[in-house]
This record gives structure tokens, sequence and C-alpha cells, in this order.
């Protein structure tokens, strides 16, 4: 009897981890603080998971109780359902990157809060609001201030990365002390762009559907992750990764056959299938030595629930990231 119920704790163990990991998330970010790792997602007021091994995870409270005051001013309606954070650690403390939008207007912008500690449990322990970072406006921007991510350069510069459809997504300087833009003509650049089909006004964000970069220093090269098609619409969600690199931060980003993004190029890293109708929104990082890619998935067991997807990256003999299922 001993080795059936051996056999059975080990089936069972395999389960419950699986389902541990299979949480259901948007739009996820990791960060690691001495031995815990923290996950921020979409959700309102942004939400929050702890976990020791990036397996078992355990909910935290939102950053925000109530919304910041200043997003009814973006947003009239809102709600303090906040999407696609980024988190990064800079000067001492922890940025908080997110964004508040109206779906499907770039009635949009991109705010920032930060923190010595991610601990709840620290006496340091207390989430400052900065405000706007950056505004899209309809009838005025042809680019939506949505999905940021934070990179620095070889000098140590801070740039952020983001955008949603319209006219593609845009790489933008940040000031020293990381709360704003720069707006010089150095310091804005537009990296990716899909071809529309149709003639595009400020006000419609076409049908050029790419989103969600975030790119990744590794080696030699800077890679740019990044989005295509359809999120957030159940079994007829179409999300899909690609990624194009390149050795400046401000590109041109090629992609595998050296077609650049800017001009619609992308390489396929992973698409839905039968089990997934898509998959996306990803962040990649480097935990103790090994390269990790975070994104969620739509599940067709559960009508497209989404979630959590925690993969090693591995590269091939010229550099590209494969991740599988």
């Amino acid at each position: 009897m001993k080795k059936p119920l051996i056999a059975l704790l080990l089936i069972l163990t395999c389960i419950t981890a699986g389902m541990a990991q299979s949480i259901s998330v948007h739009d996820p970010v990791m960060i690691k603080e001495n031995d815990t790792y923290y996950l921020f997602c979409t959700g309102r007021g942004i939400a929050v998971w702890s976990s020791p091994d990036m397996e078992n995870w355990e909910r935290e409270a939102p950053i925000f109780a109530e919304a910041p005051t200043w997003t009814k001013n973006v947003v009239p309606d809102f709600g303090n359902h906040i999407w696609a954070p980024d988190i990064s650690f800079h000067n001492g403390q922890y940025y908080l990157y997110y964004s508040i939008s109206s779906f499907a207007k770039n009635t949009s912008a991109i705010g920032v809060a930060t923190n010595k500690t991610l601990d709840p449990s620290s006496p340091d322990f207390r989430w400052t609001d900065h405000g706007i970072v950056i505004e899209s406006v309809p009838g005025r921007d042809m680019w939506n201030a949505i999905d940021p991510n934070i990179i620095t350069d070889e000098q140590g510069t801070p740039w952020m990365s983001f955008g949603s459809f319209w006219a593609g997504l845009k790489l933008v300087k940040l000031s020293d002390d990381m709360l704003s833009v720069k707006n010089g003509p150095e310091d804005w650049f537009t990296l990716v762009r899909r071809k529309r089909t149709f003639e595009l006004d400020e006000r419609d964000p076409g049908d050029a559907a790419a989103e969600a970069p975030f790119i990744f220093k590794k080696d030699d090269y800077y890679y740019m992750f990044v989005s295509f098609d359809l999120c957030c619409r159940g079994e007829r969600s179409t999300y899909k990764m690609m990624a194009g690199r390149s050795k400046n931060l401000t590109g041109p980003y090629l992609d595998r056959e050296g077609n650049s993004m800017y001009n619609g190029g992308g390489t396929l890293v992973l698409a839905g299938n039968e089990d997934w109708y898509g998959v996306g929104h990803n962040a990649a990082y480097t935990f103790d030595g090994k390269d990790y890619l975070i994104f969620h998935g739509y599940d067709a067991s559960q009508n497209g629930r989404p979630r959590l997807f925690i993969r090693e990256i591995s590269w091939d003999e010229e550099g590209w990231p494969e991740v599988g299922y």
C-alpha cells in the first residue's frame, strides 16, 4: 500500500502546486524583495500578491483603497479599476507606475507611486502617490498613455515605454526624479507600429492592435516584447506575444528576418492554442540567474478567465527567446 499512497501524494502535490500557480491575474509584473516575490496586476486599486517561491501566492491588500483624487479629472466615471502596472527599484525606493483609462479610448493617463519597501509588515511601508506622469487626450494625441514599462540605459538614464493601438508604441525619457517626462526632440521615439486597414482619426484606436511594450536587456541586445491582436474578450481573445531586438535602447528594433517593428515586424514568441484563447501582456525578469517571462493567458476551460503564467526563457543559438506552455 505504501507505493500507491506515495504516488497519490505526489499527484496531489503536483495538482495543488498547479492550482496555486494558476491564480487569476491580468497584466502581471513582478519583483523580488529579500526572500519574497511580489506580483502586481490589473485590478481594483491595483491587485497585489506575494509568494516565497513563485508558486504559492497570497493575496495582499490593494495599493489604493480608494482611487487617487486626480483620476476623476482624467476619467470622470473612473471606478478605481487600475490597469497594467509596472514595478521597479531605483534611487533607493520602489516605483509603481500604473494606468487609468476608458476602454477603447485614449482618455488615459499614467501615474506613479513610490514606497521604501514592499513588505506590508514593515514600519516603513507606505505608498506615496505622485499623480500624473503623462496623459493622452482624445482629439489631441495619436497615442494612448497606458501600459508603462521602465528601463534605464547604460548611462543610468530612466526611460518609459508605453502605448496601445493608435499610431504605435512610444519610448520617452524620464526626468531624473522619474516623476515626469522630458519633451525634447531626442526624448521621444516611436518604436512599434502596425499597418492599419482604414484611415485613422485621433478618436479611433483603429485595427492595428499592438500594446504592452516591455524592454528587457540580455547580453548585447535590448529585446522589445509586445502583444499583438486582441485581449480581454474571453473566447474571442487573440492575444499573442511578439519580439524584436536592438543594440540601442532607442531602436530600431528588428525581428529575426530583419523587419523593423516600426513597420509592423515582430518575431512570434507564443500564441494561443486550443487550451488558451490568447496569451500576452508579458514582463521579463532575471531571478537567481534564470530569465523568466511573466504573462497571462485566457483559459479555454474557464470561459476565457485570465490565468498567471511564469515560464523560464530559453535562448536559441541566435539569441532569440523561446517560451513554451
